[in-house]
């Protein structure tokens, strides 16, 4: 399976988490699983959880993760320190598993809003090493002098590094805002929407479709925190709209929803471009397939 198959797959699994029973994990070095796969939790009642690998990480080669396994042969890592240690990974690969969430679990005592660059503090403590026989490297005491990230932060760096985030959806981020502009959700447009009203919504493209048999017709698929919903882009609205619609990431759409038998779309006629540092721009999108 490639790489951007595994994405998608983990992906789809960390979307329907709510109702599937299965709680996500991020990116754990403790015992580096490559693949997204499932794995029973230690307590006898725990839900299974969905482990990602660390082949979701974007840019950690095969070389890197190579090493990784190798080193976990000797047995578990114990710390951020063991694992650059024992790896001898180079900065760059060590800051891409700190920055993916893969060193969390060795930081039990941070809130989860400081342990990405606690994790990024600790990798550069341990790298550094002694200053010599006079000056040997202490162990870290007490919490990292980092500062927390917000949570839209934490949420794109999620999307930055795996493409998926285990911290909320990018439109979380915005809802507050939205809310009170009458731009709905996609949940409660399948619930509630009535065919026929005008209606808004906003949330990540992630599927572009213009089949050569509709006639110019292009359909999006705009997804949020609660699910997702269809949209209609009419030949004349794609010409006006061709560059916004096809290249932005996080849309705002606003027409006329369509409603027959329970199947919901929204036929659009204004679009607008939402500009908000919370991940979408490194969202995968699968286009005009």
């Amino acid at each position: 399976m490639g790489e951007e198959s595994e994405r998608l797959r983990a992906a789809c699994c960390v979307e329907v988490r709510t109702g599937g029973g299965t709680s996500p994990e991020p990116p754990d070095d403790e015992d580096v699983p490559t693949n997204a796969r499932h794995a029973a939790r230690s307590t006898q009642h725990a839900a299974p959880a969905l482990r990602l690998g660390l082949r979701l990480i974007r840019g950690l080669g095969q070389a890197a993760r190579a090493k990784l396994e190798a080193a976990l042969e000797q047995g578990p890592f114990t710390s951020v320190a063991d694992v650059v240690r024992r790896t001898r990974l180079d900065r760059r690969a060590l800051r891409l598993l700190a920055e993916s969430g893969a060193f969390d679990a060795f930081l039990p005592h941070e809130p989860d809003l400081r342990r990405r660059r606690a994790a990024l503090w600790q990798v550069l403590d341990a790298e550094r090493g002694d200053a010599g026989p006079l000056a040997p490297r202490r162990a870290p005491c007490g919490p990292a002098p980092v500062p927390a990230m917000a949570p839209a932060q934490l949420t794109e760096a999620d999307y930055r590094m795996t493409g998926v985030s285990l911290n909320g959806h990018p439109m979380v981020h915005l809802r507050e805002l939205l809310a009170p502009n009458g731009i709905r959700t996609a949940r409660d447009l399948l619930e509630r929407g009535r065919d026929g009203e005008r209606v808004a919504m906003a949330g990540l493209v992630i599927c572009r479709q213009r089949p050569g048999t509709a006639k110019g017709f292009v359909f999006l698929t705009l997804e949020d925190e609660t699910g997702h919903v269809n949209v209609v882009v009419t030949p004349k609205r794609f010409e006006r709209d061709a560059l916004l619609i096809s290249t932005t990431p996080l849309l705002l759409v606003r027409g006329t929803l369509q409603v027959e038998q329970k199947v919901v779309n929204i036929r659009a006629d204004l679009f607008r471009a939402l500009d908000a540092s919370v991940g979408a721009e490194h969202a995968r999108s699968h286009d005009f397939h």
